[in-house]
């Protein structure tokens, strides 16, 4: 579990293409075994210290004449951002992948001291 102290709680959210292989014969659509796309998200804001993130996948665009296998997950959590990550694996064939996330933290707060 994640406490806040008094500071002020941000949200933020959004939604990334983490990628789009059908048009291009890229290797999520095309390929076999373990397969990864990494994509960097920045906030809006910084927030103080490195938030809460959920994610989750809004958009699923895969063939269905093999099971389908898939993964996403936020990596890489700092103040500024994090690393969206998607992976798959086997005969798994992904068209195209769209996440989405929300971010929640403690913001900075116009009374806060900088004593650095």
């Amino acid at each position: 579990m994640k406490t806040f102290r008094t500071h002020p709680i941000g949200i933020d959210q959004g939604e990334t293409v983490l990628f789009s292989d059908f048009s291009n014969g890229g290797d999520m659509w095309t390929g076999n075994g373990p397969r990864e796309r990494r994509s960097p998200v920045k906030f809006s804001q910084s927030f103080r210290s490195a938030p809460l993130i959920q994610i989750g996948v809004s958009l699923w665009d895969v063939d269905t004449s093999s099971a389908l296998r898939a993964e996403v997950q936020a990596e890489e959590i700092t103040a500024e951002g994090f690393t969206a990550v998607f992976r798959t694996w086997s005969d798994t064939k992904i068209a195209r992948i769209r996440a989405s996330w929300t971010a929640i933290g403690e913001v900075a707060h116009e009374d806060d001291w900088d004593i650095s």
